[in-house]
């Protein structure tokens, strides 16, 4: 039975509209605990971008699991100091709101873990509010501490391949909170989909559908901090609120992994001590969303900063400023993006077809060789979709071609001719 059909039986058992939503949040998330197939994972979660929780098992055998936590599943302060005692940090406090966010500051490792201590002797209180430890690239920082192994099911990651490429940033973060500290509502950057995994402790997830966000606008169209504040139930503040659904509540425990979809907006509480590692990542399934999330974001500077249209010859770029500025890119960067990612599946199919790998980059070869010819090919034809939509759309028309790294035209007809030469157009994966 799927969810519209659930709903109407219930109505029509004249069930509360509260109570068959909380039954459907605690039953109606995949919660996968044997092996299962990528491709299986690929049709059944990846495309029609659906939330799902992996058992422990995925993790049992990570480094983090046995080395970062102690024999009571507790965070092991002493292990994680000899590690990381002098490590810069970025440090959230809980207790303060900055533009609906938490103010960050960057701190040794040990000033934190000296904080956390005290925090816990004091029965979870502090004077100095409750920090949080969060967005810490761990693994982009500390290369050489090899604690956890990216799961094969989210391996298909655009948006590192990119980062990592350029080799600038990442998207691959470790979060380590005392009980009590918690993320404010939002969606991921970029509209991306990510996966976290509780090292220990446990998690209490709340999670919207794509478009329920709309619902919980307040009358100036801004996205609520808390969810869960008495305020939003303020018709006059609020006057949607109570046209969405309930959120689905998902409880995590240690090592189990979250699948969080493409657009799932989310707020988050830590229930314990909690320590986790969190990837946001992009690939051929959810393109198609950052593409409209990009478009929605031009859009929403241009309405902005609409009354000087006429009087700057170089409005349309100064949009594109604001806009990476707002929201970490542009089209040309979103251009670039595209062209990495295809430059590097046609390389792979052309070794695959020659045989010559010798010039492939390994991390790369591992993982597209792992999933194979034909999800290369899938995602050539991803990249080649959004090209055209691309070339279709007026804003991107004004951009000055001739200064990007992509020429659309050519690297579509690139993408045509490797598929067709590799034999790669008859997918396995097919939406």
């Amino acid at each position: 039975m799927d969810r519209e059909a659930y709903r109407n039986c219930c109505s029509l058992a004249k069930i509360p509209r509260q109570t068959y939503e909380q039954f459907w949040s605690s039953h109606f998330v995949d919660y996968i605990d044997k092996e299962l197939s990528y491709s299986k994972f690929f049709k059944k979660y990846l495309l029609p971008n659906h939330p799902c929780m992996f058992s422990r098992r995925f993790t049992e055998d990570w480094n983090c699991r046995k080395q970062w936590v102690t024999e009571e599943g507790k965070p092991n302060f002493q292990k994680l100091l000899q590690e990381f005692a002098e490590t810069p940090v970025p440090v959230a406090n809980c207790n303060a709101k900055e533009y609906n966010a938490n103010p960050k500051q960057v701190m040794p490792f040990k000033e934190f873990i000296h904080y956390w201590k005290e925090y816990i002797q004091n029965g979870h209180s502090s004077p100095r509010g409750c920090l949080y430890l969060k967005d810490w690239h761990m693994s982009r920082d500390s290369p050489e501490h090899h604690v956890y192994t990216t799961p094969v099911y989210f391996s298909s990651d655009w948006l590192n391949e990119y980062w990592d490429t350029l080799e600038v940033d990442d998207y691959r973060f470790v979060y380590m909170g005392p009980k009590g500290s918690w993320t404010p509502f939002h969606a991921d950057v970029f509209r991306s989909y990510s996966w976290s995994a509780n090292i220990c402790g446990r998690k209490k997830w709340l999670l919207y559908p794509p478009g329920q966000e709309e619902f919980l606008r307040d009358t100036h169209g801004n996205l609520p901090y808390d969810v869960t504040s008495a305020e939003l139930r303020d018709r006059g503040l609020y006057p949607h609120f109570e046209e969405a659904c309930q959120p689905l509540e998902i409880i995590q425990e240690a090592g189990e992994i979250i699948f969080v979809p493409s657009g799932w907006h989310h707020q988050v509480y830590n229930l314990e001590d909690t320590i986790s590692i969190n990837h946001n990542w992009l690939n051929g399934c959810n393109i198609d969303i950052m593409w409209q999330f990009l478009q929605n974001e031009l859009s929403s500077v241009q309405k902005e900063i609409d009354e000087w249209r006429n009087t700057m010859d170089s409005w349309h770029q100064h949009c594109q400023v604001i806009m990476k500025a707002c929201s970490g890119i542009d089209y040309g960067e979103f251009a670039s993006f595209l062209k990495i990612i295809a430059d590097n599946r046609m390389a792979f199919l052309n070794a695959c077809s020659s045989g010559d790998s010798s010039d492939y980059p390994q991390h790369l070869s591992e993982t597209l060789t792992t999933l194979g010819p034909y999800h290369a090919a899938f995602d050539l034809q991803r990249v080649a979709h959004i090209i055209e939509c691309l070339l279709c759309n007026e804003d991107f028309k004004r951009l000055d071609h001739s200064a990007m790294t992509l020429q659309p035209d050519t690297m579509l007809q690139q993408i045509r001719d490797t598929i067709q030469s590799t034999r790669g157009q008859h997918l396995l994966y097919q939406e």
